[in-house]
């Protein structure tokens, strides 16, 4: 149930039996083969999937967040990480208005892990705040499926390979991961990885992909019971 499928009065009715919500943080940035909107379509995906289960409401998402490292590659747009906490920010106070107190944060990339820090601050400024943060990738439920077929995960990889994600033919075989001398900048960035994909298998079975979604899906609703 996505805010873009109701009216106000809709949200206001909502309001009166449940302050819970989900919010979706993505980017547009390079994945190698896969969409440039994946971060966002993983987290959406599972947002939608637990809405329909639970009833929780999902807020518009998020699809810019910080990329600077990918500038290099055409069609990645990234916030400053200022920028970034602003706007996060500005959307937690802005539900808050309304009556949400319990907010479960699903992020799909690496690069908004500093908005966390943002979000201490506000919490601890709006006592009954309450909110989670969901990065599904890191999950100990996702690494243990990967880890059940000894598969690493890579930036790009069969780790983001879902269905929905692909928009070309993916190349078969591995990747072997580059040496990374640090830090990069965005145009020795593009140098290093190439098409993008950080290292290992470019797709898998969909059988795999499915027990990925389906224990990312787990902690989702899991989570949204607030224990």
């Amino acid at each position: 149930m996505r805010f873009a499928d109701l009216n106000w009065l809709d949200v206001e009715s909502y309001l009166k039996n449940d302050d819970r919500l989900m919010i979706v943080l993505g980017s547009c940035e390079q994945h190698g083969y896969l969409s440039l909107l994946t971060d966002a379509k993983i987290p959406q995906a599972l947002a939608d999937a637990a809405s329909q289960k639970t009833g929780v409401l999902v807020a518009p998402s998020l699809n810019f967040g910080a990329s600077p490292y990918f500038l290099a590659y055409p069609g990645t747009i990234s916030l400053r990480i200022d920028t970034l906490m602003d706007v996060v920010e500005d959307i937690m106070r802005s539900v808050y208005r309304h009556g949400f107190r319990r907010v479960l944060v699903l992020n799909g990339h690496g690069g908004n892990e500093p908005v966390r820090a943002r979000l201490f601050e506000l919490v601890s400024e709006l006592s009954d705040l309450r909110i989670a943060w969901y990065a599904w990738w890191s999950s100990h439920s996702v690494e243990a499926v990967a880890r059940k077929y000894e598969l690493k995960s890579y930036h790009a990889s069969w780790i983001e390979a879902f269905n929905f994600t692909r928009v070309a033919e993916l190349p078969d075989g591995e990747k072997t991961p580059p040496h990374i001398p640090g830090l990069l900048g965005a145009e020795e960035a593009r140098q290093v990885y190439g098409d993008g994909v950080f290292g290992g298998p470019y797709h898998v079975d969909d059988v795999i992909m499915d027990e990925i979604f389906n224990a990312a899906l787990g902690d989702v609703i899991h989570m949204l019971d607030f224990e």
